[in-house]
């Protein structure tokens, strides 16, 4: 049991929904993202997505886009990434880190070398949003045998008949793409989102995790008792933009969201 099983354990126990953040990584530096990180973690945030940010993010909205855009300007790197999460470990960071990534990163890496490489620095799940299920099992070979990195499964309100088979052999958790479309889209969610996360429900052996256009606990509270937590990133990356990047900013915005969607 990797740190993201074991902390949605724990939740379960406590009968906690859980509240999940994505931070990309290197934006607007390394120092900053590690402040932010840390300050997330203070402010009871359950698990970090931490995008690697790459040229061509097909998945994600302009927020999105332009913080990957500047990381790489500034020097954001695969390795370097790596090494600030191996940092992080190596100063008592504990909270379950989950690698955002598109499959190219990985593929150039090397896959076997790149599974290897996470379980040294620490880093706990894999979210890839190019590879779809049928494309997955080298990487999944790969990561098997150990319990140190997940791969981490998305289903959208169009993966129909597809779900269950997508979660045959999923772990830690599963990530409910809210719209069709990309991040940051603002809780303007699929017209049947409520149809579909009751399907995810019926079959889904982990807990259900919802994101896409999440800004506020009052977007998703409608859905509560469908979802076990939910994911909020493009309107955190702007929120601390506009902040000048104050790690009290990001604790006390994780600490209210996570407050608010447990009451």
């Amino acid at each position: 049991m990797n740190r993201i099983e074991e902390k949605m354990r724990q939740l379960k126990e406590k009968q906690e929904k859980a509240f999940i953040t994505y931070y990309t990584a290197g934006f607007p530096d390394f120092a900053a993202t590690k402040e932010i990180i840390k300050a997330q973690e203070r402010g009871g945030c359950d698990v970090i997505e931490l995008g690697v940010p790459f040229s061509d993010p097909i998945a994600d909205g302009p927020v999105i886009q332009n913080a990957s855009a500047r990381a790489i300007q500034n020097g954001a790197s695969i390795k370097k990434i790596f090494a600030l999460v191996q940092q992080m470990r190596s100063e008592g960071v504990s909270v379950p880190i989950v690698f955002m990534l598109y499959y190219n990163t990985i593929l150039h890496y090397g896959i076997q070398e790149f599974a290897q490489k996470c379980g040294e620095a620490g880093v706990d799940g894999l979210i890839v949003p190019d590879l779809p299920l049928e494309e997955q099992e080298e990487l999944m070979r790969s990561l098997a045998g150990s319990d140190h990195t997940i791969l981490i499964q998305l289903v959208s309100p169009v993966s129909g008949a597809r779900i269950s088979k997508i979660l045959e052999h999923a772990r830690g958790f599963v990530y409910c793409v809210s719209s069709m479309g990309v991040t940051g889209q603002g809780a303007d969610f699929h017209r049947e989102i409520k149809t579909y996360l009751e399907k995810v429900r019926e079959v889904s052996p982990i807990p259900i995790m919802m994101g896409f256009g999440i800004r506020t606990s009052d977007d998703v509270k409608p859905l509560r008792n469908l979802i076990d937590g939910a994911i909020v990133g493009s309107n955190f990356i702007q929120m601390m933009e506009e902040n000048n990047f104050d790690p009290t900013v990001a604790e006390n915005y994780c600490s209210k969201f996570k407050t608010e969607l447990n009451e």
